[in-house]
C-alpha cells in the first residue's frame, strides 16, 4: 500500500512549507469534523472552490455523501492509518467502522456492523482543501452487509424464488412496470444474489412470465418478504387486489439446487 501511497504524491511543484500544515488539516478533518460530527469545521478546511460528487460547492459540497454515510452508519468513525503529505498533496488511508441502521441509498438498515478501508487523496491551495478523489473497497462493504455474497464462499443454503405468471395481453403494460419497481427493490435487499425474468406467449393471447430470485438462504427470502410487505405499505399498494383486478394468475414456489 506505501508504494502506491508514495507514487500518487511524486508530481511536480511541491511545496515543501505547507506540508505539516496540510497533513494537520486532514487529520483535524477526521478526528474532530467527521468523528465529532463538527461539521462547523469545514469551513475552515474546505476551499469555497471545493465541488463535490453531486455538484455542490464548497463546504457543503463535501458535507453532502459524509453525511449520506453518517445517516446510514450513526456510530461511524474514522481512523487514520497513515498520513504523507508532500507539498500540495496529502494522502490518506482510513479505516472507517460503523453499524448500518439507517437506510444507505436503496439499502435498507441490516443491523450489520462493517469495518471498511479506503483511500483519501487531498489536493490543496492556500491552506484549504480545493479537491479530493476516494478509493474504497465499496465490494468489500456490500459483502459485509450481506447485500452480496462473500467471494470464494458460495452459500450452502441458497434458494431460489420462483414466481409464474399468466398476464393478459390488456395487462401488460402495468404488469411490467410493476415488475420493474419490485426487481429493482429486492435487489437493495440483504442476501439477495441475482434476478432473471423470462417470457413466452401461450398461444391463447397471455403472456407467461417467470421471475426467478436466488438467495443465499431462506431466511433472508423471509426478511426479504416483511421487507416488501413494508414496501407495499408505504406506497399504498395491493398486489393480490392488482392481479384479481387484472385477472393475472400466479405459480410460486421456493427452491432449493438439486444436487448431482
Amino acid at each position: 500500500m506505501k508504494p502506491l501511497i508514495m507514487a500518487m504524491l511524486l508530481m511536480p511543484g511541491v511545496t515543501a512549507a505547507q506540508t505539516g500544515d496540510n497533513r494537520e488539516t486532514v487529520r483535524r478533518l477526521y478526528e474532530e469534523a467527521l468523528n465529532k460530527r463538527n461539521f462547523i469545521l469545514l469551513s475552515q478546511f474546505i476551499s469555497e472552490d471545493y465541488t463535490g460528487p453531486k455538484g455542490l460547492k464548497g463546504p457543503a459540497g463535501f458535507e453532502a455523501p459524509v453525511a449520506e454515510l453518517i445517516k446510514a452508519l450513526p456510530d461511524a468513525q474514522w481512523k487514520i492509518e497513515e498520513l504523507i503529505g508532500e507539498g500540495d498533496k496529502v494522502v490518506v488511508k482510513w479505516t472507517i467502522q460503523g453499524t448500518q441502521t439507517g437506510q444507505f441509498r436503496d439499502i435498507r438498515p441490516t443491523g450489520k456492523t462493517v469495518s471498511n478501508t479506503g483511500i483519501g487523496i487531498y489536493a490543496f491551495r492556500n491552506g484549504r482543501i480545493t479537491a479530493t478523489e476516494v478509493h474504497t473497497d465499496r465490494l468489500g462493504f456490500l459483502q459485509q452487509l450481506g447485500v452480496l455474497p462473500q467471494p470464494g464462499n458460495p452459500p450452502a443454503n441458497k434458494v431460489s424464488f420462483i414466481d409464474k405468471f399468466i398476464v393478459p395481453a390488456g395487462a401488460r403494460k402495468e404488469f411490467y412496470e410493476r415488475m420493474r419497481i419490485n426487481r429493482g427493490f429486492i435487489r437493495t435487499l440483504p442476501g439477495f444474489m441475482e434476478d432473471a425474468a423470462y417470457e413466452q406467449a401461450d398461444g391463447q393471447g397471455n403472456t407467461v412470465i417467470v421471475t426467478v430470485a436466488h438467495w443465499i438462504s431462506a431466511e433472508a427470502v423471509d426478511s426479504a418478504k416483511k421487507a416488501v410487505q413494508d414496501f407495499y405499505r408505504e406506497q399504498g399498494f395491493d398486489m393480490p387486489a392488482m392481479l384479481k383486478r387484472l385477472n393475472i394468475t400466479l405459480e410460486r414456489g421456493l427452491y432449493k439446487d438439486l444436487k448431482d
